[in-house]
């Protein structure tokens, strides 16, 4: 009798374990489509910004500097490995730390990890890449914003760095770059299946008063709205 108690326990537990998975698929899938609308705010769109993924992860790309923000001043090109000073964007996302700094590929990912990013357990971390051009494609597009738009997005975007007791960003030290124009932050917040790094990059659109998924984790979710 104790052991039939025990495996109805199981088999229901499983049973609840698999329906929030199924529900969860069938948000991410459906409410990215429920569109939150641009705001016009009747300013003249000149300053041009980049959704690009690669393949999972959605970055935010902005210039490097303008009149109104020099992002290099506290993302300095020393940090990365070529120390170049040409570069013309930068790219900056948000995601969990284990996933940037010990999952170099699919392969290597483990499940104490992926346990870790799902359940708010680990901590997060900027990424931020420099590149010389963006070239728009079905990975990468591009976006007219005014400058009280890109305002409120470098807002956005600079109040999820971690600070030191000057107002820099706390750089990360690792050998664990994807190449030799990026480096890594601490960053403010938990990753979790209901805030993923994609779900960061959709809320800084909407920061910025651009088009963007009522919810998404996916950059599936984000590019649907940017065909």
């Amino acid at each position: 009798m104790r052991a039939k108690v025990i495996i109805i326990y199981i088999l229901k537990t499983l049973g609840i374990i698999l329906g929030i998975v199924v529900i969860y698929a069938l948000l991410g899938y459906l409410l990215p489509f429920i569109e939150v609308s641009a705001k016009e705010d009747g300013e003249k769109k000149e300053i041009p910004v980049y959704i690009y993924t690669n393949g999972v992860h959605t970055d935010i790309v902005m210039p490097v500097k303008n009149d109104l923000h020099d992002w290099s001043a506290k993302i300095p090109f020393a940090n990365t490995i070529s120390k170049k000073t040409g570069y013309q964007f930068v790219g900056i996302g948000w995601g969990d730390k284990g996933f940037y700094l010990d999952t170099p590929t699919w392969a290597d990912l483990k499940f104490s990890t992926a346990f870790k990013a799902a359940f708010w357990l680990s901590e997060s971390a900027m990424h931020c890449s420099y590149y010389n051009s963006m070239t728009e494609a079905a990975d990468c597009k591009k976006i007219m914003i005014s400058k009280k738009q890109y305002a409120d997005l470098v807002k956005f975007v600079d109040d999820k760095f971690d600070k030191d007791q000057n107002g820099n960003y706390i750089l990360i030290p690792t050998k664990a770059v994807y190449g030799d124009n990026d480096a890594f932050y601490d960053a403010q917040g938990r990753y979790s299946f209901l805030n993923t790094c994609n779900t960061w990059a959709n809320n800084a659109l909407k920061a910025a008063g651009q088009k963007a998924a009522l919810w998404t984790p996916s950059d599936y979710g984000i590019f649907l709205h940017y065909k």
